[in-house]
């Protein structure tokens, strides 16, 4: 094994953003009128950035496919908003997270690989106190580059002057795993966060049950990180 790099998706990964993400999907919500709601259905929804995120909300209020355009575009415009406004409000990194990212930034060039655009995505890592442990942000700004999708490793992989093969990606969504699959890269899979279990983790996907973990399964190489 040759890793030179390693990538972390966001939500779910890093932070626990669950109850940022439905105060900020449910302010816009209300603002139109709408129903709120629950966090533990909004937690289901996460995984595949915010344009995803309000189509189910539509679908489960009754409203996919009969209500305008226009009123997605709302939505997400007042989704942003709140989350610009308190992007504090929009994660806390995990137990344990800060600590490894410290140590693991060492040893690695660190980035960020993630569903959410890229403005969103560096105020909520940011406003963690976790923005400076990563030399790049790679959100995905246009629905193409979303995971599953391999464009926002490769385009990760690319300015790091690596392949794909020498970059692990970290995250807790099947998108994650599904994106490295077809990137070339290898995965990790963190239990923390609110993705599902794959059905199978073959040999060239590990599972994380603490951040931690991944210090141990990177041996001998961070055998100076205590």
């Amino acid at each position: 094994m040759n890793l030179q790099a390693i990538a972390f998706d966001l939500d779910g990964t890093l932070v626990d953003s669950a109850a940022g993400v439905a105060l900020a999907l449910n302010a816009a919500l209300m603002n139109a009128g709408l129903a709120r709601f629950d966090l533990a259905t909004v937690r289901g929804w996460i995984g595949d950035g915010p344009d995803a995120l309000i189509q189910r909300a539509l679908r489960a209020s009754d409203l996919d496919g009969v209500a305008p355009a226009t009123l997605a575009w709302r939505l997400r415009r007042d989704f942003d908003e709140v989350t610009l406004q308190d992007p504090a409000a929009q994660g806390t990194p995990f137990p344990g997270m800060a600590d490894l990212l410290r140590a693991l930034s060492d040893v690695y060039p660190l980035v960020v690989v993630t569903n959410k655009p890229t403005p969103l995505a560096r105020a909520v890592l940011e406003a963690a106190g976790l923005l400076a442990f990563f030399s790049a942000v790679h959100g995905a700004d246009t629905p193409a580059q979303r995971k599953p999708s391999p464009l926002l490793i490769e385009q990760a992989a690319q300015r790091l002057g690596l392949p794909t093969a020498e970059l692990l990606m970290v995250g807790d969504g099947s998108a994650d795993l599904r994106a490295a699959r077809a990137a070339g890269c290898r995965a990790a899979w963190v239990s923390w966060g609110y993705g599902e279990p794959p059905a199978v983790l073959v040999g060239d996907i590990w599972r994380l049950d603490t951040p931690r973990d991944l210090i141990a399964r990177l041996q001998p190489d961070t055998e100076s990180i205590q």
